[in-house]
C-alpha cells in the first residue's frame, strides 16, 4: 500500500464519499463543483498543502476524471465527470458490499485476442482483469468467481473491450484441489499482506472510537467551526476508506472453504465497515454541517 494517501488518490476517495448525489458544501442535489476552497480546507484535514491540492486537481483534470464548473454561489470549482461518476458508482458494491461468495457461483474464465495492430488494448485489458480481480490459471486464461460475472461483463462494455473477450462460465473439475488451485491462481500471501497492513493502521483507530470520545486538537487555522470530534471522523473515515477502496479489487473474494484458516480478509471487512458505521455520516459534519448525507 506504499502509494496510499497521495493528494490524487484522497481527492478521488473524497468525492467517492461526499461529493455524489449532494454537493459536498451547500448540501444541494447533483454533483455541483466542489469549491476549490473547500478542496483545500478538506484535504488540509488530512495533510495536503495548497499546491499539492491544486496540483493533483489540474492531474486529474487532464486525465478527464474532473471538469471545471462554478457553484451557484459562482465559485471556481470542480464536478466529477460522468466517466469517473461511473467508475465510483460502479466501485460501491465492491467497497460497501458485504456479501458472502458462494461456491455455487462457479466460475467465470476471460479468454482474450487482440490483433497485432492494436496490441496497446492488450496491457489495458490485462490491467483491467487484474483490478477487477482475476487470477491467471494458464496463460491467456484469466479467471474470477462467478459472482464478479455482471460486473466484469458492464466493465469491458463501457471501456469497448467486449470485442476482443470470450467469457465463459463454468465449474473447477480438476486435477489438483480447487483449493490448491487457487492458491496457484492468485497470490493469496500478497492479498493477505494487503489485509493485515489495512488493520495494522485502522483497527487501532477503532479500538480508539469503541474506547468513546476523546478531545483532539483543532485543526490549524480553524477558529471557530465543526468541532474536533467531527473532524477527527472525517479524518479518520477518509483515510480507512482511501486504504480500503482498493482491497475488494485486490481480493477477489473467494469462498471461506478455499482460503488459509487464518484468513485475515474477514476481519478487515468488519474494521471497515465498523469503520463506516460510526464516522462516515460524522464526518459529513466536517466537510458542512448542513450537507445532506447520501444514503
Amino acid at each position: 500500500m506504499a502509494d496510499l494517501h497521495t493528494p490524487r488518490s484522497l481527492i478521488i476517495t473524497l468525492y467517492g464519499a461526499y461529493g455524489r448525489g449532494a454537493d459536498a458544501e451547500s448540501g444541494a442535489d447533483g454533483d455541483e463543483p466542489v469549491p476549490v476552497a473547500s478542496l483545500i480546507r478538506l484535504l488540509a484535514a488530512v495533510g495536503v498543502d495548497a499546491p499539492s491540492v491544486r496540483s493533483a486537481v489540474s492531474r486529474l483534470k487532464r486525465r478527464g476524471l474532473l471538469v471545471s464548473g462554478r457553484t451557484a454561489g459562482g465559485a471556481a470549482g470542480y464536478a466529477l465527470s460522468g466517466d469517473a461518476r461511473q467508475l465510483l458508482d460502479d466501485g460501491d458494491r465492491r467497497i460497501y458490499s458485504r456479501t458472502e461468495p458462494r461456491a455455487s457461483d462457479g466460475w467465470v474464465l476471460a479468454v482474450f485476442s487482440v490483433p497485432e495492430a492494436e496490441r496497446a488494448k492488450r496491457h489495458v485489458l490485462r490491467s483491467r482483469l487484474a483490478r477487477l480481480g482475476f487470477g491467471t490459471a494458464a496463460p491467456g486464461v484469466w479467471i474470477a468467481p462467478g459472482g464478479l460475472y455482471e460486473e466484469t461483463r458492464h466493465t469491458l462494455e463501457r471501456l469497448h473491450l467486449d470485442a476482443y473477450v470470450d467469457l465463459f462460465r463454468g465449474e473447477h473439475l480438476g486435477f489438483a484441489a480447487t483449493r490448491e488451485a487457487v492458491a496457484r491462481w492468485w497470490d493469496l500471501g500478497a492479498i493477505a499482506r494487503l489485509h493485515e497492513e489495512f488493520l495494522e493502521r485502522h483497527e487501532p483507530v477503532l479500538r480508539e472510537w469503541q474506547a468513546g470520545p476523546r478531545s483532539a486538537p483543532a485543526a490549524s487555522g480553524s477558529g471557530t467551526g465543526p468541532s474536533s470530534d467531527t473532524e477527527r471522523a472525517y479524518r479518520d473515515y477518509l483515510l480507512a476508506l482511501d486504504s480500503w477502496r482498493r482491497l475488494p479489487y485486490a481480493d477477489p473474494g473467494l469462498p471461506a472453504a478455499l482460503l488459509p484458516v487464518d484468513w485475515p480478509g474477514g476481519r478487515s471487512a468488519e474494521v471497515f465497515a465498523e469503520l463506516h458505521t460510526r464516522l462516515r455520516d460524522a464526518g459529513a459534519a466536517f466537510v458542512h454541517p448542513d450537507a445532506l448525507v447520501r444514503p
